[in-house]
């Protein structure tokens, strides 16, 4: 990607802890930018992702192997992904070979969901800076099952390593809530939605704690961490249900507000007519054809109308 000449090109890194649903996310949002006109290209970083839902233009296993790795090396799975991001981070001039044929295409990348990659160790951060040199704009796109929110303990606890990647990635950064869909199955909150997304007075949270016999034990810890917490005051949430298209259109724009993405009169043409031809409908992503189909149909309004009634 050098040269003078070469546009700069824009994507998303999402991140997260496994079973967050950040494979689900990329297959969503990818569909969803395909309706709206933009190119894609979904690239696989995760050396154990295996069974991938969407078309892969570029997969990290063409290049090492987790499970390769742990027999040669005699590794268990987490060593195993360190050692498979080392080893990506050493051989940077293979990825910038498959991504050169696809500088027109907005990335997205599918990354490991071990915790310490994002907290602490190098690797992932490495590369990424590698990419910001090569004139790839990211954002951070960090993942978080929002059945963490019905425990208060959980809850400080994705605060504090949301906080920790925010630091480490050194990225633009979207927190996200994923799997809002479910929600209302993990229990009742014990407050409502906009506490735990604007991450507000958090010293409620140690009062429910308090009244827990284990935790009471640790009530000054837990006052640090959250004040810590309060003290950075850079954790916030976007809740996002995948299959919601205006949902998914309101993490789109955080995101693109964060790399700088500004996309055309066309694009917001097809935002708009996506967005007025099924009001009230599930987003439902199985193919980009059918995502046309359904949201890309005329509608009985204008859009020009629809657009000033929303």
């Amino acid at each position: 990607m050098a040269g003078a000449a070469q546009t700069t090109a824009f994507g998303q890194a999402v991140i997260g802890p496994p079973g967050s649903g950040k494979t689900t996310y990329c297959l969503g949002m990818s569909e969803f930018l395909r309706a709206l006109g933009r190119r894609v290209a979904v690239v696989n970083l995760d050396p154990a992702n295996e069974g991938l839902p969407y078309k892969c233009a570029v997969d990290v296993g063409e290049l090492v192997g987790l499970g390769d790795v742990m027999d040669a090396l005699r590794l268990g799975p987490n060593g195993g992904l360190l050692y498979c991001m080392e080893y990506l981070e050493a051989n940077l001039d293979w990825l910038r070979a498959k991504l050169d044929p696809l500088r027109d295409h907005y990335f997205l990348f599918d990354c490991p969901g071990q915790v310490e990659l994002c907290t602490h160790h190098g690797a992932l951060r490495s590369i990424f800076s590698q990419m910001a040199q090569w004139d790839l704009r990211l954002t951070a796109v960090h993942l978080v099952d929002s059945h963490y929110c019905t425990d208060p303990a959980k809850f400080i606890s994705v605060l504090c390593t949301s906080l920790a990647t925010m630091l480490h990635v050194e990225l633009p950064h979207v927190n996200l809530l994923s799997k809002m869909d479910l929600i209302e199955h993990y229990g009742k909150l014990a407050f409502n939605l906009d506490y735990y997304t604007e991450v507000l007075d958090l010293s409620y949270l140690l009062d429910h704690l308090a009244s827990d016999p284990f935790f009471r034990h640790y009530r000054q810890l837990n006052e640090k961490l959250v004040q810590l917490i309060e003290d950075y005051s850079l954790v916030s949430f976007i809740p996002l249900n995948i299959q919601d298209k205006e949902s998914v259109q309101r993490v789109l724009q955080a995101v693109d507000k964060a790399n700088g993405y500004c996309f055309g009169v066309q694009e917001q043409r097809s935002l708009e007519a996506m967005m007025s031809a099924a009001m009230g409908a599930d987003f439902h992503f199985s193919s980009t054809l059918g995502i046309q189909e359904r949201y890309l149909a005329p509608s009985d309004q204008s859009v020009e109308q629809e657009a000033m009634r929303l």
